[in-house]
């Protein structure tokens, strides 16, 4: 099937899922996840109407910045090293992998030098707890949220997560279901509401959604396989 095809397909699904959850598909953004996949392929999608993209390295990222029209809307959902910010900044409109509050003043010290509007982040929050993932722990989280939240030049979207991969999407329900209790918890000791939730890829974007999430991340189900 054509990337439209596919696109459409899984425009299709999350219509569905969103059903299922009681909300509108309106209430999800689709970011299609182009690494390592050629501007040709990011064109075609956004030729059937595909305007959010994510990618996982900096350096792609702003590669194929330069060639897709001016409406597309960035993602940087990989890991961004401190020394790379400042080129991140001037090309992406969301970070969804904030892991840290050293990244975050950074991040804030470079955009006001830049003199940009305050970044649209989501805080990565490790839920399974898989030693090799990154990201806050539930309780680092809670003790960093109210100096995340008052970070000049960062706007605190939301939060992330990624599950151990499993071929059974069920498997990740609980994890899902875990990061909206969660963010309802800190949205009621903060009283910040935290508004997205980004979880859910290509194999279990659908129960992701039916667990609330706000945005969901599809690559392969779009792109297909290498």
């Amino acid at each position: 099937m054509s990337i439209t095809g596919n696109l459409n397909l899984v425009r299709e699904r999350i219509d569905a899922a969103a059903i299922r959850s009681g909300r509108k598909a309106s209430d999800i953004t689709l970011v299609a996840v182009s690494k390592t996949w050629p501007v040709a392929d990011l064109c075609e999608a956004h030729s059937a109407g595909q305007t959010v993209f994510g990618e996982n390295r900096v350096q792609e990222l702003a590669d194929k910045y330069v060639d897709l029209p001016h409406d597309v809307i960035w993602h940087l959902i990989g890991p961004l090293q401190k020394n790379k910010a400042r080129k991140a900044l001037a090309v992406m409109d969301c970070l969804e992998s904030l892991d840290s509050l050293e990244l975050a003043w950074s991040i804030s010290r470079i955009a006001r030098e830049m003199m940009r509007p305050p970044l649209s982040a989501l805080v990565q929050v490790n839920v399974a707890g898989d030693e090799a993932k990154s990201g806050f722990s539930e309780q680092t989280l809670r003790d960093a949220l109210p100096e995340l939240l008052a970070i000049p030049y960062l706007q605190i979207e939301g939060l992330m997560t990624i599950p151990n991969f499993d071929p059974d999407p069920e498997q990740s329900r609980r994890h899902f279901a875990r990061l909206r209790e969660f963010r309802g918890e800190l949205a009621a000791s903060t009283g910040h509401p935290l508004p997205h939730l980004s979880m859910g890829m290509s194999h279990d974007y659908e129960v992701a959604i039916e667990e609330g999430a706000t945005i969901v991340r599809v690559g392969s189900a779009i792109f297909g396989h290498r």
